[in-house]
């Protein structure tokens, strides 16, 4: 995720306000920022890594001339946050100017066919590529206009983005394009604008024009058309008035970052799933070649770590050990050495009990892998090879689509292996790997049609005083997820087991209407997890069941029950399974008066041991 803006003013410079615009998308990425404009034919680029403030303060920002120009404010996925793959990019013309928001699933099939052609590329990012492609179709077609070569350059481009584009050839126009990633126009009598947000322009306008996917816009500083990318035709559409507040606007209408967080999941799972191959690849050989695996994280990353260990123990047969990393130097320090495996999980790559225990295997010459949300954090510059998430900024204290998006990495590092261990038959393989790919439909559906029914829910429970969350299998770790977001956010003392070892202790604790949550994916585990139901209810205890949809049996044990759509494979049910309980604890959290955005004595990034 990232931030783009641009603007055609009538007068005016356009530089300071897109970086007062810029400032206003840093919520979407903050490694680094850039700025082009144009003016008499000539091209003005200002740009570097760091936060807005801190570059403007070198840089100046503002004193860019001209009327027109494109800025972004960069999260990083492809190329670490460094001044040279900072936005904006140009072509080997310097003519031709992109900022970018999304993922180029085939950048490097790409670029590798415009390197033979001679380009080159300055960046280790996807979104050079666009000024390249842009570029070389002007050179095989001169008589294109520049929307023209826009526009056939957009069609052999696969994956997500939002583009704005400026070049010398027709200084006077934004060329922006869209796919996936957002991207809306703003207008009024100064002239016209192009953002990923609302929030950009709200300051200035509040009549905005939606882009939809597949579609490209054309601003000029008179106003605007609209045209699909497929075939040119143009597209009538009319502006709407927003009647947000600005802090409403930057949450995109949501109440709090942490529910806007929960709905963004579809397509922060889309994301995952373009992965670039030979980074997975890398990985997978890494971990092919390891006498023991070590999986260390902390919190919601441990239990990710946690369902980790079913699926690579289940799909690939290799034996992994998932290990707290503030326990990690007392339990293992000793015994790691070099045919030790390291694989660290963390959103920030600056929780500091996963440094210092990703220190502690480095000096005992361990390898270390490592898989973050945060390009050119202290976890990826110590780690032998790296993963990002590729889930952006996630401004919510409790975790919830970096929880996903971590499980979807993994769940891909564990097919891989499998496929390259044979030892699970390719029609499996390709039955997982379909199932994959429909996981982030399957947590829209789970919003859309769950998320009402899990608020009454959360209204009856909202005074217990104490929860139980059950599960066996893999959906021991979902469990445990559950119970780790309604404690942080809610409150309310929880308790999570396997559901099997309930009977050794916990069980002593159930009483009438003791809330009882059970995960309950319909898979090798099911009937056992019946007769865990059933001691439950046996004491009084209420069940809380999250079912697959259909599943008679428990819907008749349940005193309440949340829906999931069948036929997901068990190795996969963590990521659908998670969604409701995520929910689950945001209602409860309102319903007590709480602010699930701010949980008390919580950070995002716990930098102290």
């Amino acid at each position: 995720m990232c931030g783009i803006f641009g603007c055609v003013l009538k007068e005016g410079n356009a530089a300071p306000l897109i970086h007062a615009s810029l400032k206003r998308l840093e919520y979407r990425g903050y490694d680094s920022v850039g700025i082009a404009t144009i003016s008499e034919g000539k091209i003005y680029i200002k740009k570097d890594q760091g936060k807005i403030d801190d570059v403007h303060k070198i840089l100046n920002l503002d004193d860019l001339p001209g009327n027109i120009g494109i800025g972004h404010t960069r999260w990083a996925t492809h190329g670490a946050p460094l001044k040279v793959n900072a936005h904006p990019h140009t072509d080997c013309t310097g003519e031709i100017v992109v900022v970018h928001n999304g993922i180029i699933e085939n950048f490097i099939e790409l670029k590798n066919e415009l390197q033979n052609l001679g380009h080159n590329f300055v960046s280790k990012t996807d979104t050079e590529v666009m000024a390249h492609l842009i570029e070389e179709t002007l050179k095989q077609n001169p008589k294109l206009t520049f929307t023209q070569a826009v526009l056939d350059s957009l069609k052999r481009v696969e994956g997500s983005y939002a583009f704005a584009i400026i070049s010398t050839r027709e200084p006077d126009k934004i060329v922006c394009a869209r796919n996936e990633s957002p991207l809306v126009l703003g207008i009024n009598h100064q002239g016209v604008f192009c953002a990923s947000d609302i929030p950009a322009f709200l300051a200035i306008t509040n009549k905005a024009v939606m882009v939809n996917n597949g579609e490209l816009a054309i601003l000029t500083a008179q106003g605007y058309e609209i045209r699909k990318i497929s075939d040119n035709t143009p597209i009538t559409r009319e502006p709407i008035t927003i009647e947000w507040t600005p802090e409403m606007a930057v949450k995109q209408g949501y109440p709090h970052f942490m529910i806007k967080e929960i709905h963004e999941q579809p397509e922060t799972l889309r994301n995952t799933l373009r992965m670039q191959e030979h980074y997975l690849d890398l990985l997978t050989t890494f971990l092919d070649r390891a006498n023991e695996v070590f999986l260390v994280a902390c919190g919601t990353s441990y239990h990710a770590c946690l369902a980790a260990s079913y699926m690579f123990s289940k799909l690939a047969f290799l034996p992994t050990f998932p290990v707290y990393a503030s326990e990690f130097v007392e339990q293992c320090g000793k015994s790691v050495s070099i045919d030790s495996t390291i694989l660290a999980v963390s959103q920030s790559g600056e929780t500091a009990d996963t440094i210092a225990a990703v220190t502690c295997a480095q000096q005992r010459a361990a390898t270390i892998l490592s898989l973050t949300n945060v390009i050119g954090s202290t976890l990826t510059r110590i780690s032998r090879v790296y993963i990002g998430t590729q889930a952006g900024p996630e401004i919510g204290v409790a975790a919830t689509k970096t929880f996903t998006s971590q499980l979807s990495v993994l769940a891909q590092l564990a097919l891989k292996l499998a496929k390259k261990r044979g030892k699970v038959s390719q029609d499996e393989i390709d039955s997982l790997e379909e199932n994959l790919q429909k996981l982030p439909d399957l947590a829209e559906t789970i919003v859309n049609t769950q998320e009402e029914k899990i608020k009454q829910i959360a209204k009856k429970y909202a005074d217990s005083k104490v929860f139980f969350f059950l599960g066996r299998g893999i959906s021991t770790a979902t469990a445990f997820e559950g119970r780790l977001k309604l404690m942080e956010i809610a409150y309310i003392p929880s308790i999570a087991f396997p559901a099997g070892e309930s009977k050794h202790g916990p069980i002593s604790l159930v009483e009438n209407g003791f809330p009882v949550v059970f995960v309950c994916p319909k898979d090798e585990c099911h009937k056992t997890l019946i007769g865990n139901i059933m001691e439950m209810k046996a004491r009084g205890a209420h069940i809380i069941a999250v079912i697959e949809e259909g599943d008679q049996e428990i819907k008749g044990l349940a005193d309440d029950y949340i829906e999931v759509p069948k036929g997901i494979p068990s190795v996969l049910s963590p990521i659908p399974f998670a969604v409701p309980l995520q929910l689950l604890a945001y209602y409860t959290a309102l319903e007590k008066g709480f602010n699930p955005d701010m949980p008390r004595n919580l950070a995002k990034s716990v930098t102290v041991k």
